[in-house]
């Protein structure tokens, strides 16, 4: 992992303009705090950030690229919980729990994440109750989605996984300038890990999305082109 320190100005700026949210609730002091102890790492393609087992450090901040969290399961098969986008915040529940990771993390893409120690945000955290009320809101917001998700993969057959998956995608990374394009590219695995299918479903179901007109598949890239009948497979399938 290349770890790079970066002068004062550059560090401020990064903060607070990519993590403004975290960056408002701070006074002048706590701001430096974080300055003084903020690192940029940068992780290639497919290279771990961490693995279920370690020892929870930093708290990550995405600020250029794409992560997923994932978990290995049984034969083989690999559960992507969730996909990190430009500016969020991971890793850091296992350290409140006082537990070892228990998913894994990895960069879909060339990734930038800003790295702040775990003991220096439980010191700020002691400092300011604003704080703790920010990490309370982010960790329910994401448990949240973590109870939708379940059922959603339990009980929805493939198509409707499928195309969630792909509404999911759309609503969180948005598209392209010619208004069709999903603005991330996955794998044909990577998009099987996501909605809990072998990448052999995963493949045909995305020929049988093309063969009624609903999407355009060239390679990695998807246009979404019937945004309206894939949200309806999503909500009934």
């Amino acid at each position: 992992m290349p770890i790079t320190t970066i002068d004062t100005d550059s560090i401020s700026s990064i903060i607070s303009n990519d993590l403004s949210n975290l960056w408002e609730i701070l006074d002048g002091e706590q701001r430096r705090t974080l300055i003084d102890n903020f690192t940029l790492a940068t992780y290639k393609k497919n290279q771990v950030i961490y693995r279920e087992g370690d020892t929870p450090k930093y708290i990550h901040c995405l600020l250029e690229g794409t992560v997923k969290k994932y978990k290995d399961g049984v034969v083989g098969r690999t559960q992507i919980i969730r996909l990190i986008r430009p500016i969020q915040y991971f890793g850091y529940r296992a350290f409140f729990a006082n537990e070892l990771y228990v998913s894994s993390a990895a960069a879909v893409e060339s990734s930038t994440i800003g790295l702040i120690p775990m003991n220096i945000i439980n010191r700020l955290i002691h400092e300011n109750n604003e704080l703790a009320l920010f990490f309370i809101h982010e960790l329910s917001h994401n448990l949240g989605r973590s109870d939708t998700k379940i059922v959603n993969l339990t009980q929805k057959h493939i198509r409707g996984r499928l195309a969630e998956t792909l509404i999911a995608l759309k609503d969180n990374y948005g598209i392209e300038d010619d208004g069709l394009t999903l603005r991330v590219y996955l794998s044909r695995e990577d998009l099987a890990n996501m909605s809990n299918m072998t990448t052999a479903n995963a493949i045909r179901t995305l020929a049988a999305f093309v063969d009624e007109k609903i999407i355009i598949v060239d390679g990695r890239k998807i246009k979404i082109v019937e945004e309206e009948q894939l949200r309806q497979i999503s909500h009934y399938g």
